[in-house]
C-alpha cells in the first residue's frame, strides 16, 4: 500500500516537470533565481549593484562658466563624523558638459553621470533647477 502511495506522489505533474527540466539542464543553469523567473542562476545582478539604467545625479551650484560648453559645479553634502558625531560639509567639484552654454555662475543645476567626454568631464547638464538672481 505504501509503495503505491510513493509511486503516486512521484508521478505528480509538478514532479514530472521538475524531472524533465533536470534532464534537459544538467548544469542547473535554469533554476529560478531571486533576480526573476527564467533568468539563469549564475546571472550577474546582485543586490549591491544599482538597478540597470540608473545614472548618478547630483544637484549643485555653478561656480565657473568661463569654458566653452563646460561648467564647474560644486556639490555640498553634509557628513556625520564617525567618532565625534558632529556634522560638517564636504565639498566636491565636478566638471560638466553644457552643450548650449546656457548656465551661468550662481545657477543651481542637476548634473547626470555620463561616459568620459574629456580628461576631466564625466558629467553632463541635466536641468537648470534655479537661475541665479
Amino acid at each position: 500500500m505504501q509503495e503505491e502511495q510513493n509511486q503516486s506522489i512521484e508521478n505528480t505533474p509538478e514532479n514530472e516537470a521538475a524531472n524533465s527540466t533536470a534532464a534537459s539542464d544538467p548544469l542547473n543553469l535554469m533554476q529560478s533565481s531571486p533576480a526573476g523567473a527564467g533568468a539563469p542562476a549564475n546571472a550577474e545582478g546582485g543586490g549591491d549593484a544599482p538597478a540597470a539604467g540608473r545614472r548618478k545625479t547630483r544637484v549643485g551650484l555653478v561656480v565657473s562658466d568661463k569654458m566653452n560648453k563646460s561648467i564647474v559645479v560644486t556639490v555640498v553634502r553634509r557628513v556625520r563624523h564617525p567618532l565625534y558625531k558632529k556634522y560638517f560639509n564636504k565639498t566636491k567639484r565636478y566638471m560638466a558638459h553644457d552643450e548650449q552654454n546656457e548656465c551661468h555662475v550662481g545657477d543651481t543645476v542637476r548634473i547626470i553621470e555620463t561616459r568620459p567626454l574629456s580628461a576631466h568631464k564625466r558629467w553632463r547638464l541635466d536641468t537648470i533647477v534655479e537661475k541665479a538672481k
